[in-house]
């Protein structure tokens, strides 16, 4: 980074100002800090995110569509669309927002310089809100289409149709935005937040009307969907474990419902550690700057003298934001990519040390191959647990 894309930091020391000491030293002690965190707000951030996602999610639409032509199930075709509307999604969070950003980077950290309105800045806080919540309700919706799959499969196949996976798709979509457009409104502002080249939810600034519950609601809904992910994911994860137990024996099925339980198990912990790695720590440190009424957007202001605290506080907030647009880059990989690609020959390798399964290091077909190959006499109940479970 050049040091033009600092030059702000030096106007908070001026020669010539009357200043008393102590606001001095505590301008110095701001400057050092701000120099060190500026040191690594780097072009090269945004540029790799948005290109890495742009690859991931364009490959998950890829496989996508090519298995939502091919399959005539419509179960399987319900669980293919959430997927593909979180790739989407997703991907659209990169396009519409990455751009704004490498060209803030382009103009010396200066928003002003491309967004004189302020019109930019309103439009990246709701893609910002969005995206961002929309990915996270998407992941709630698979996880619990996963779990009454598995506890309810009876109920699952009379009521979960295809239209009924567009339309609550739709309804998501739809809801979340209404939201993100509040500010807009007039309920609530979106804000330039630290270092300059993103707009979000102002978290400190009370006097706005409706800012705080704007900006609390946000939190709230973000963390009620987590909860809901990992509450259904264990729910799945446990009944897998149970279904499996009553399915022991030496049969080709039993060791294909061995199989397929450890590959979705092992998918299920890797999404929901992502999703707590990922957006964690953006919801908590935003209901902690609610409440100490501190926003990011203070280490830009030229009239206010952060604190260290406060530095550290935007410093956190830019990393789980980054944390938080990871996500975007990580959700096909853990919903579809590491599954067809990498996790088939991890759950192989952990069979072998493990001796569960020491004839499955000789099976090369993936689970859904596995599934295709079934026994055409095998009951309809069965058939369909293992068609859900291999999701």
């Amino acid at each position: 980074m050049t040091s033009d894309n600092c030059d702000y930091l030096d106007a908070w020391q001026k020669p010539g100002e009357m200043l008393d000491s102590n606001v001095s030293k505590t301008m110095q002690e701001s400057n050092v800090t701000a120099s060190g965190i500026c040191g690594y707000v780097s072009v090269g951030f945004p540029i790799t995110m948005m290109v890495t996602g742009m690859v991931g999610n364009s490959l998950a639409l890829i496989l996508v569509y090519i298995s939502y032509r091919k399959k005539e199930n419509k179960r399987k075709k319900s669980f293919l669309l959430c997927i593909g509307s979180l790739a989407l999604t997703d991907l659209f969070g990169q396009l519409l927002t990455s751009p704004i950003v490498i060209s803030v980077y382009r103009a010396g950290l200066k928003w002003e310089r491309i967004d004189a309105s302020g019109k930019l800045c309103a439009f990246f806080g709701v893609c910002m809100t969005t995206f961002g919540l929309c990915s996270l309700f998407l992941a709630s919706a698979m996880a619990i289409e996963r779990a009454l799959a598995i506890t309810s499969p009876h109920w699952y196949s009379n009521h979960m149709k295809t239209s009924v996976t567009k339309q609550t798709l739709a309804i998501i979509w739809c809801l979340v935005l209404l939201f993100a457009l509040l500010p807009i409104a007039g309920v609530g502002k979106y804000t330039l937040q630290w270092p300059g080249t993103w707009c979000f939810i102002s978290t400190g600034d009370r006097e706005i009307p409706g800012n705080m519950f704007f900006s609390i609601t946000f939190a709230v809904l973000g963390i009620f969907s987590l909860l809901v992910t990992l509450s259904c994911n264990v729910v799945t994860i446990r009944g897998l474990i149970i279904r499996c137990k009553t399915k022991s024996g030496t049969a080709h099925s039993s060791k294909q419902w061995e199989r397929l339980t450890t590959e979705t198990v092992i998918q299920l912990l890797g999404i929901m550690c992502v999703l707590l790695i990922c957006w964690s720590p953006l919801l908590v440190l935003m209901l902690r700057m609610i409440s100490t009424q501190t926003s990011s957007h203070y280490c830009k202001a030229s009239s206010f003298v952060p604190s260290r605290d406060v530095h550290l506080d935007c410093n956190f907030f830019l990393t789980a934001i980054r944390l938080a647009s990871l996500n975007q880059i990580l959700d096909p990989w853990v919903y579809l990519l590491l599954r067809e690609i990498l996790l088939r020959k991890f759950c192989m390798v952990a069979n072998a040390v493990s001796n569960c399964s020491i004839d499955g290091q000789k099976e090369t077909p993936t689970a859904l191959d596995a599934l295709n190959k079934q026994n055409p006499d095998t009951n309809s109940l069965q058939k369909q647990q293992t068609e859900e479970t291999s999701k």
